[in-house]
């Protein structure tokens, strides 16, 4: 079955910049929206809960001074692409920020020799597949603004992991998955940049969030034992002013990059 056409109409264009954040109804992409709202953002916050569960959320956006909304859908189905930017187009007429920041964690984890292809399938369409097309869809509608907006300078940020290089054998799809974006950053750094779009990847590291509650006693364990030098838990407002920085335009001269939220994890010690 062919997939149908993606003839999207823009009706009006938002004097302020707008930032369409994934999977922005709690943790990581909650904060990240919040903060961008705090920075002269207006919000399209997305996720696939019930809208009368995120009326809380939208109200404290909002208090920032920022136009918000909801896009409730899936960004792993192509239908439910077409139906975030063609609300985007429809709201707000313009996008300056695309966060792809949605993601799942494998419904049970499993060592990599027993995990299903129903699950592996799952977790690489929400946090590869999704956010891969979602970027083609929206970076061709950010060229196209790119003829029509002044002084219109356009940021993709992945939102990956230390999972995108780190083992973890008894989740491997998620690590397959992150490892993934983080190519993906690459390719479309690369693609956009003769557009003047800059792809940045964020990593964090063991960030307090819904995600990771039940894991919480293990990572507690670790960190008092140092397997990070900065030794505490992340937030997710670590995370966020990390996304801010970037759209503030600090980093024109560069693209592609990878910036570690991770207490230095990354770092090899001896």
């Amino acid at each position: 079955m062919a997939e149908p056409k993606q003839k999207i109409e823009t009706r009006q264009v938002n004097k302020s910049p707008a930032a369409l954040v994934t999977g922005s109804t709690s943790g990581i992409g909650f904060a990240i929206a919040l903060e961008l709202s705090k920075n002269g953002f207006n919000i399209a916050v997305n996720g696939t809960r019930e809208e009368r569960k995120v009326e809380p959320i939208l109200g404290e956006i909002r208090s920032t001074g920022a136009e918000a909304f909801y896009i409730r859908a899936d960004v792993s189905s192509f239908e439910d692409r077409i139906h975030i930017v063609e609300q985007l187009r429809n709201r707000f007429g313009r996008i300056d920020v695309l966060v792809n920041n949605a993601g799942i964690a494998p419904k049970e984890r499993k060592d990599i020799l027993e995990i299903d292809e129903e699950n592996f399938d799952k977790v690489i369409k929400v946090n590869l597949k999704g956010p891969f097309f979602l970027t083609q869809l929206v970076s061709k509608w950010m060229i196209e603004l790119k003829q029509k907006l002044a002084q219109y300078e356009p940021i993709i940020v992945n939102i990956s992991s230390i999972s995108a290089y780190t083992s973890s054998t008894s989740r491997g799809e998620y690590c397959i998955s992150k490892a993934g974006l983080s190519m993906m950053t690459k390719l479309y750094a690369d693609r956009l940049s003769e557009h003047g779009i800059n792809v940045y990847e964020i990593r964090p590291g063991i960030i307090s969030t819904p995600m990771t509650q039940a894991v919480k006693s293990k990572y507690d364990k670790l960190i008092a034992e140092g397997i990070t030098p900065i030794k505490r838990w992340g937030t997710p407002r670590d995370v966020a002013k990390a996304v801010v920085a970037i759209t503030k335009g600090y980093f024109k001269f560069s693209t592609g990059e990878i910036f570690n939220v991770d207490g230095g994890f990354h770092i090899r010690r001896l």
